[in-house]
């Protein structure tokens, strides 16, 4: 496989934000990844640089200075019916799974509806939305150990799913890069697979400020059980499934004053304050500042620390 040399990142973040990858994968096939990796071992013997797996670029804040290592552009594709289930690729976006469901009447992923991303972003981090989650439906899941090149394979129970979190995201897989997934989902009416999709992207684009470069909502809501009691009271009636009881990061993030603050061209959204946008030209180092200076004055006012969403590069 051809390993590229000094590729900018800024086009392939959605964010469009970041500076240059020293080193550049792309992989369209489990088998190009493998002799990508294998490559990359050959030319890594001596400075041992790290690499990083890039999907769609949501949920990435790509620093601007780049990255001194090898960035592993994930395009594996492929969705194929397999008895029950579907085989679906890490590199296929959510949307093209959603298309692939409701051409199928297949049920259970409608909740993805207007979700960015790729299938193996989304298994990573657990995404989830409107009391659904990618666990739900996951029978198992495959990767590559990228310094053995060893290939598993995790039943679902292995993979110690939790909100917004994963082995492959804080555990003993962290080493390890998704290549694909089993799932199983429930026949359905077309119809009404396709209703609930499209409720789901009328939400986000009234919700959401889609008309700006973003990486989606930059913190995680919060888990009721980080929330001090006095204010668990008061917000009783705000407390929501998702799917576990939290409070909206949003709400806490407007009420310290934060929501239209601006630093640089990166800016806490108007529309929804849990989304940093790009208002032109926002450097990293801009967001990385409205994040520090969010999570400073929520601890201060509510005493709540909120955790990043956002991973960084």
């Amino acid at each position: 496989m051809n390993i590229e040399e000094n590729v900018s990142l800024k086009k392939y973040s959605n964010f469009d934000i970041g500076g240059e990858a020293r080193y550049f994968l792309r992989v369209i096939t489990i088998d190009e990844f493998k002799k990508g990796l294998f490559n990359w071992k050959q030319i890594n013997k001596i400075n041992h640089k790290p690499s990083f797996v890039l999907g769609s670029g949501t949920n990435i804040l790509i620093s601007d200075n780049g990255y001194d290592g090898l960035v592993i552009y994930n395009n594996i594709q492929g969705i194929k019916i397999e008895g029950d289930f579907l085989k679906v690729g890490s590199g296929v976006l959510a949307s093209e799974l959603l298309d692939y469901c409701l051409k199928h009447s297949l049920s259970g992923f409608e909740w993805a509806g207007g979700l960015p991303g790729t299938i193996g972003g989304a298994i990573r981090g657990n995404a989830g939305a409107f009391k659904g989650e990618i666990k739900d439906s996951i029978i198992e899941v495959k990767s590559i150990d990228r310094d053995t090149l060893e290939e598993k394979t995790r039943k679902n129970i292995d993979c110690n799913f939790s909100y917004r979190d994963s082995v492959f995201k804080s555990g003993d897989a962290i080493n390890e890069i998704i290549t694909e997934a089993i799932f199983s989902f429930k026949k359905g009416m077309s119809d009404e697979i396709k209703k609930k999709i499209e409720e789901k992207i009328k939400y986000r684009k009234e919700k959401n400020p889609w008309e700006y470069p973003s990486i989606g909502s930059t913190f995680k809501n919060i888990s009721i059980d980080k929330v001090p009691e006095e204010l668990k009271n008061q917000f009783k009636e705000k407390i929501k499934t998702d799917p576990i009881p939290v409070l909206s990061a949003a709400r806490f993030i407007n009420l310290a004053g934060l929501k239209g603050i601006k630093i640089g061209n990166a800016q806490f959204s108007e529309k929804h304050p849990n989304f940093i946008v790009n208002l032109g030209n926002a450097k990293a180092k801009d967001v990385r500042a409205l994040i520090d200076l969010a999570k400073v004055k929520v601890k201060e006012k509510f005493n709540i620390d909120l955790e990043e969403e956002v991973s960084y590069l």
